[in-house]
């Protein structure tokens, strides 16, 4: 592949999207629901595109487009916020259009993310620019560093700690700023650190931010002086590589699950582009798929390791199990499971939210020359609720979940609006929601009040059988609901007036499924539940009302689960 040409082609895309009046580039209006509050925009003009497009036209090196890149840097400049006195110094708003007191809240992110392309342009490209637009740069690079040390991101918050010690580090590099690469060194040591204790990234497995970290270690690797960064970001880099290659599943060409942060279910072009360059060939593209270049994979050297290029072709059965956290005394709160045998793959985290970041129960399959995938959603009005925690165990393409709620999570989002206790509904439902391709699917024998359900895949089979379900006195039933591009197994709670839950006041509230995903036909699950009382004290209030459920797996295992089915706090429920 040839990176230059496949730059100018890219350019030649955003040059149709520049707006000469902003300087800026002119994107169609997308958010993932959350930070903006802009509503009813069609197109908006984004900092972070700006910036990635800028340093673009400057890896170029045409001269006809540095005065360009030159105004657009320093437009996007402006926007920053360079007070030091205000809560958000050294960040930048989303679009020109929302200025940081519009948002809710402002995205603490847009330091590194920003900072990152202003360092790389002054790096690469320190002699295309005038003394002073690179005295501008420079200020809001400081600046942004400024922000990222206050905030001090953890080494948990894995694209970001690694994006901010390259922002930090590579600034203290080009300014001389020892405190800057120090605090960038030390950061990406205890990411290091934090990382091999742990095993893997705690964002695990998704396939957006495994990328992001790519990127960003290959730039820390490819951009840095300093031998120890040098070594660190390789061996992080290996890490990042060997989470890829175990869960990439050959015969559907897809990211098996679970994934941590996932975007989009379906593999992406992008992304599958990038593990193409990368891999040199070894994934090959079809006939019906083109190369989508992104700006910022130029100018670093990523190379997927030989050692794990064989994995973009494997069809082997395999099983790979991850601690991906842990309580203060070491012991495993959620472990994620993926198992992958033939034209299947299945995967599971034991204990997580339902946020719609989160794929917490993945199933992919070969479907003819295409794929189909199942994916696991609680729905709150259409929308995924991350107050509905799920429990699961997994063998093979088995597995037993349950799905509780808590009293205190959030809404649309884990952290940005708690519920305080309540909600109020006009639907609630279970989602089992089938998409890719849709050819050679066949729901069997459904009915709203079916004990289980079967859905035929090609040659695979997806089977699904209610265990227990129990919210406040509803009466939950099946329904099939076809969507564009997708085919939904609904497990419907509640639909009606809107009505308000108080989760505080709800004395039973949990649902509890077997549900298998496998080659050739499917007899009925083996698969029971009981509800159960425990009177501790011998007093009402003292009961502990339990569901205990059990599962025969194909391979021989009882999956057993145990879940309380009034709901609790949730650090309580994640943890028990």
């Amino acid at each position: 592949m040839d990176q230059k040409q496949m730059l100018l082609k890219q350019l030649d895309v955003w040059n149709g999207q520049y707006n000469p009046e902003v300087q800026m580039v002119r994107k169609p209006f997308h958010t993932p629901g959350y930070h903006s509050t802009l509503k009813n925009v069609e197109y908006t003009h984004p900092t972070l595109a700006a910036l990635v497009y800028a340093l673009g036209l400057l890896d170029s090196r045409q001269a006809e487009y540095t005065e360009r890149a030159s105004g657009i840097i320093s437009k996007v400049i402006g926007l920053q916020d360079q007070n030091p006195e205000n809560s958000t110094y050294g960040i930048w708003s989303w679009f020109m259009e929302e200025p940081l007191e519009m948002m809710a809240p402002p995205d603490w992110n847009w330091a590194d993310f920003c900072g990152k392309r202003l360092v790389l342009a002054e790096q690469r490209h320190a002699d295309l620019l005038s003394p002073s637009l690179r005295e501008q740069i420079k200020q809001a690079v400081c600046c942004a560093c400024d922000a990222i040390i206050k905030r001090n991101v953890g080494p948990g918050y894995t694209n970001i700690a690694i994006m901010g010690a390259f922002v930090t580090l590579i600034a203290g590099e080009l300014y001389g700023h020892k405190p800057y690469a120090d605090y960038g060194l030390e950061r990406l040591r205890k990411f290091s650190d934090y990382t091999k204790a742990l095993g893997t990234f705690q964002e695990f497995n998704s396939p957006t931010y495994t990328i992001v970290a790519i990127q960003e270690l290959a730039s820390i690797h490819t951009a840095t002086v300093n031998e120890e960064a040098r070594q660190l970001s390789a061996d992080m880099l290996d890490v990042a590589w060997r989470m890829t290659a175990e869960h990439f599943h050959a015969p559907s060409r897809q990211w098996s699950g679970p994934h941590s942060r996932s975007y989009s279910t379906v593999m992406t072009p992008e992304v599958l582009s990038f593990l193409q360059m990368a891999s040199g060939g070894t994934l090959s593209l079809r006939p019906n798929e083109d190369i989508i270049y992104n700006l910022d994979w130029y100018g670093n050297e990523i190379h997927c390791p030989k050692a794990y290029l064989s994995a973009f072709e494997h069809t082997e059965t395999t099983t790979n199990r991850q601690v991906i956290q842990k309580d203060e005394a070491g012991h495993a709160l959620n472990i994620a499971t993926t198992y992958m045998s033939g034209a299947v793959s299945v995967g599971t985290f034991s204990k997580d939210v339902m946020w719609n970041q989160r794929r917490n129960l993945l199933g992919y399959v070969r479907n003819g020359d295409s794929f189909s995938y199942m994916h696991l959603r609680l729905l709150h009005d259409g929308y995924d609720y991350s107050s509905a925690v799920y429990t699961s165990v997994q063998e093979q393409g088995d597995v037993l979940f349950g799905i509780g709620f808590c009293t205190n999570g959030g809404d649309t989002h884990i952290g940005l609006d708690p519920i305080d206790g309540t909600i109020e509904a006009a639907d609630l439902r279970l989602r089992f929601e089938i998409g890719g391709s849709l050819e050679g699917i066949e729901v069997e024998d459904f009915s709203a009040d079916a004990e289980s359900v079967s859905v035929r895949i090609e040659d695979q089979t997806m089977r699904v059988k209610l265990l227990f379900a129990a919210f406040d006195g509803e009466q939950p039933a099946w329904k099939l609901v076809s969507e564009p591009n997708k085919l939904c197994l609904d497990y419907v709670i509640y639909a009606g007036e809107s009505k308000r839950f108080s989760f505080i006041q709800i004395q039973q509230a949990l649902l509890m499924f077997a549900f298998r995903l496998t080659e050739g036909n499917i007899g009925e699950l083996d698969a029971t539940a009981e509800y159960a009382e425990h009177k501790d004290d011998g007093s009402e209030e003292g009961a502990s009302r339990e569901v205990h459920a059990e599962y025969q797996s194909t391979g021989g295992a009882v999956l057993q689960l145990r879940l309380p089915v009034k709901p609790t706090e949730k650090q309580q429920m994640l943890r028990s």
